[in-house]
């Protein structure tokens, strides 16, 4: 495991990381201190520290999820579909992507993508529905459509799902009575994004055919190194270089470069915002490819990340005579210890930043606003203008006058400050021609802007940067892009569809955004071409 600090950052390093040491940060930690991060965050945290254990305690999910494995590739059951929301996703897919292992993952109420799910061969699937309490409504309405779709081809429905839930949870009730094939629980004393060694990441990438026992090894090999109090503990060293620079670098922009880890910077992203994004401040992650424009010329409040492959060569960049003066964050390790590693450090980054790393007291807004337009569900709120197959929203004060998309954009872009932040919250198909079409607006928008630019699949992200969006610095402006349907799929007892759901959960998030005072232009496209169109407006030229 190897963390490198230079520049603004190794100054935190070396002003923060002693106190740490001093204070027995590391040690508390490891043996599940609740009180590290003071009194109002201890109750919460005196049962979210489980996970400081995982590569120990999760062992005895070995044998289960082999013999069953076993049992589905000897019915030939081989693809594997999870249906789940934030914790519940991202780590599988980092630990199934790391192990070129197939694992579909519906971390989505898109009809698009749902539709593409039921396409498959059901009769060579599993469904595995991961959900803390499984009543999470993604999940929940993902589960009903699968199951359904189960049934109409002829199978034994149950015989085709296995559940991952918390003990006592209504999911594990239901899962039980309807004789799933396969029920785990994993320790409740664990919160969703600190999950990635629990029964919620280990179980569908397990059935997907990654060798999790490797993954707890990994992470229990460097487990002892995280529980030392010494200046050399990567983890203390990366939590103070996160959030112990002065002025705070608050956005930490994340960039692979060969580690070799699938998709980390997703799994970081929402570990960071989730954990550090409340109570007005936060580390706000970006995640950008090589040619970023954040990294040409990083701008004050930027702390680059690069995730390196671990090598036994060290200190490569020696022979560059600016490497100490560039502010620059380098992290290399195995899969399942830089899981561990990065836990470790955000925790420690909470201290530093003094909140509570484990509760997410701003994502309930945005579901509950959404349930409330499913419930009335209103007449569709008219849009200010169209253009080009483009339907324009957004409050008066901030379309100004526009009557054109450019102009609206350029207005949205105005209210950028020079510390601001702006989010691109696409509530389309992340896997189809949306992503294809839109792969280049990111950085598009980072280049005209001069500021960093994130980039959200919607309702995904709601589980993830959405806390930092309500509950960070209220410096980020949004841009959120939506869609019609081709299939709006039907959800078995629900007397809406996943068109109209997707919708709400868009609607929903732009109305909390706007009550909380951030600027959020709406713009939604009719068809294929329009967002092609789109693209290309957004894709303008740099300032």
């Amino acid at each position: 495991m190897e963390v490198t600090a230079t520049g603004d950052a190794a100054h935190a390093v070396a002003a923060r990381v002693p106190a740490l040491v001093a204070e027995q940060v590391a040690s508390r930690l490891a043996a599940q201190d609740p009180t590290l991060w003071g009194p109002a965050a201890e109750a919460e945290a005196r049962v979210r520290l489980a996970w400081t254990a995982l590569p120990d305690t999760s062992r005895p999910l070995l044998e289960p999820l082999a013999a069953l494995r076993a049992e589905l590739a000897a019915e030939g059951i081989d693809r594997v579909v999870l249906a789940g929301m934030g914790g519940s996703s991202l780590a599988p897919e980092v630990l199934a992507g790391t192990a070129g292992a197939q694992l579909t993952v519906l971390d989505s109420t898109d009809p698009e993508q749902v539709h593409r799910a039921l396409e498959g061969d059901l009769r060579a699937t599993v469904l595995v529905v991961s959900s803390k309490s499984g009543t999470t409504v993604e999940t929940d309405s993902q589960r009903r459509t699968i199951e359904a779709a189960f049934t109409a081809a002829g199978l034994d429905a149950a015989r085709h799902i296995v559940v991952v839930t918390d003990p006592g949870s209504p999911l594990e009730a239901a899962a039980r009575a309807a004789g799933y094939r396969a029920v785990f629980t994993a320790d409740p004393h664990v919160g969703g994004r600190f999950s990635a060694l629990t029964a919620f990441g280990l179980v569908p990438a397990a059935l997907a055919g990654v060798d999790v026992a490797q993954v707890l090894d990994d992470a229990a090999a460097v487990a002892p190194f995280f529980a030392e109090d010494s200046e050399a503990n990567p983890a203390l060293v990366l939590g103070a270089a996160l959030a112990g620079t002065d002025p705070l670098r608050g956005k930490v922009v994340l960039r692979d470069a060969g580690s070799g880890l699938f998709h980390l910077g997703d799994w970081a992203e929402q570990l960071l915002a989730e954990s550090t994004g409340k109570a007005g401040t936060g580390l706000l992650p970006v995640v950008v490819g090589a040619d970023a424009p954040e990294l040409a010329a990083p701008a004050a409040d930027v702390l680059p990340v690069v995730l390196l492959p671990l090598t036994d060569e060290t200190d490569e960049g020696g022979e560059d005579a600016g490497a100490a003066a560039r502010t620059e964050v380098t992290v290399a390790g195995t899969l399942g210890g830089t899981l561990l590693l990065w836990e470790h450090a955000v925790a420690v980054a909470g201290r530093l930043l003094g909140i509570n790393p484990f509760d997410q007291p701003d994502v309930e807004a945005a579901k509950a606003a959404a349930r409330g337009l499913l419930e009335q569900t209103p007449a569709p709120e008219p849009p200010a203008f169209t253009d080009s197959g483009v339907e324009v929203r957004g409050p008066a004060d901030l379309l100004a006058g526009a009557t054109t998309v450019a102009e609206a954009v350029g207005n949205l872009l105005g209210r950028l400050g020079p510390d601001g932040y702006l989010a691109v919250m696409a509530y389309l198909d992340r896997e189809g021609r949306a992503a294809d079409t839109l792969a280049g607006v990111r950085a598009a928008l980072a280049a005209r802007t001069g500021r960093p630019v994130t980039f959200g699949w919607g309702p995904r992200f709601l589980h993830s940067t959405g806390q930092l969006h309500k509950g960070g610095p209220a410096v980020g402006v949004f841009l959120q892009l939506t869609g019609t349907a081709r299939h709006p799929v039907q959800i078995p007892g629900r007397d809406f569809d996943f068109a109209t759901l997707i919708s709400a959960q868009a609607a929903g998030d732009a109305a909390v955004l706007t009550e909380r005072g951030r600027p959020v232009l709406r713009l939604h496209v009719t068809n294929a071409d329009a967002l092609a169109w789109l693209a290309g407006v957004l894709e303008g030229p740099a300032a």
